[in-house]
């Protein structure tokens, strides 16, 4: 069987391209559904982009290579896709765009866009050893106990990246790509809760539920979210963020109070309710099990009894509290995968291969990873449809 494109994995980066290549194009997953990080995704509503996307929101050893793509196909075109299908949506915080119904309705109208564009599609079919015979791409596909041999003048590696492995995430594409020798920057989970050992966990975990607005700090990258404390250690938009930057052995800085507000509030409240405790003066504004945990003589303490001096060591507690994290939970819990195929061999434009013509990577199996918010979603669409619409562009030329 010959095809012009083969595309490998059928989430969101493969499923745009196949809008775009045009031809024979035949995609492919070993899943039985496609779109299984879409269904998840942002609470079965799909956090499907995000108002703020531009390059400096991505990590990459080349920051400047999402800029094409990003800027080609923008989170503008990808609302207007939505808004042709008739899927309602809405602006919950920072930015972030999520789908009033279920998230099965961006797999829908992937599909319908796929159909549309001719492409075919076969699920829960099984990817042998890829080669190139001088021609082709040729592998074979087992579907239904039964393999075919395939050959494509192009194939689109979209199999994303090592997160989720319970979703049946494997390391294909890197595999594929370093037989055609294409470097791999190492690969670690990203958008990940930490995890703490031993004494240092014995406080968080003693305050799990609760949950804080806070700046959470490492490497001198900081980001001002929720802040959740778990069996494990910690959670929470702030610390997934976090992660992305985080290096193993690296302490993190928790923030409770970024914008400094606590400090003029407990002034207030000596001068006026001196009588206070420092636990009820704190009360609204810190959850009052985080400040028994790290006071544990605010109750019995009066506020009327601490000199500026004292409520700055006070607010220290809150405001400069350094931690090491043991690990992060790993590709178990881990949203995306930093690292992936190198983008030095890569075109920027169209997202091929520079030294092996026809091939292409799209999507979470690139180097480059977009923060917590519907920006790795963004690049799926944008590197999808740059790879797809320079095969399709390519097709129709004379």
């Amino acid at each position: 069987m010959k095809v012009d494109t083969l595309i490998l994995g059928a989430g969101a980066a493969g499923m745009m391209a196949a809008t775009q290549t045009g031809g024979a194009t035949l995609i492919v997953d070993h899943a039985a559904r496609p779109g299984e990080k879409i269904r998840i995704s942002g609470g079965g509503r799909c956090n499907f982009t995000n108002y703020g996307v531009e390059a400096g929101c991505f990590l990459s050893e080349n920051p400047h290579f999402a800029k094409s793509a990003l800027s080609r196909y923008t989170q503008w075109d990808f609302i207007d896709l939505i808004d042709r299908h008739g899927i309602a949506w809405h602006e919950k915080t920072l930015g972030q765009l999520f789908c009033d119904g279920k998230a099965t309705q961006i797999v829908d109208m992937l599909r319908t866009e796929m159909t549309q564009a001719g492409a075919e599609f076969w699920l829960s079919t099984e990817i042998g050893e890829v080669h190139h015979d001088g021609t082709h791409f040729v592998t074979t596909l087992t579907r239904d106990g039964r393999p075919r041999q395939v050959a494509a003048h192009n194939l689109i590696l979209a199999t994303g990246g090592l997160s989720i492995p319970k979703m049946g995430a494997t390391g294909l594409a890197y595999r594929i790509a370093r037989q055609f020798d294409h470097e791999i920057v190492p690969t670690r989970p990203a958008l990940v809760p930490f995890t703490f050992t031993g004494a240092a966990l014995e406080p968080l975990a003693a305050l799990a539920g609760v949950a804080a607005p806070a700046r959470v700090t490492t490497g001198g990258t900081s980001f001002d979210e929720a802040l959740l404390f778990t069996h494990r250690g910690l959670s929470g938009p702030a610390v997934l963020q976090t992660s992305s930057y985080w290096a193993e052995g690296q302490p993190i800085r928790i923030d409770l109070d970024p914008e400094d507000r606590i400090r003029s509030a407990l002034r207030h409240t000596r001068q006026t309710e001196g009588r206070k405790s420092l636990s009820a003066a704190l009360a609204p504004h810190l959850p009052q099990r985080l400040i028994a945990a790290r006071l544990p003589q605010a109750s019995t303490t009066r506020i009327g009894d601490q000199s500026d001096q004292a409520l700055s060591e006070i607010l220290a507690q809150f405001r400069d509290w350094h931690l090491t994290p043991a690990g992060t939970e790993g590709y178990r819990t881990a949203e995306v995968t930093a690292g992936g195929i190198a983008t030095d061999g890569l075109s920027s434009k169209s997202m091929e291969s520079r030294t092996v013509p026809g091939l292409y990577a799209i999507g979470e199996a690139v180097d480059v990873t977009g923060w917590l918010g519907g920006y790795n979603f963004q690049w799926a669409w944008s590197s999808g449809w740059a790879a797809g619409r320079a095969i399709g562009k390519r097709r129709v030329s004379p």
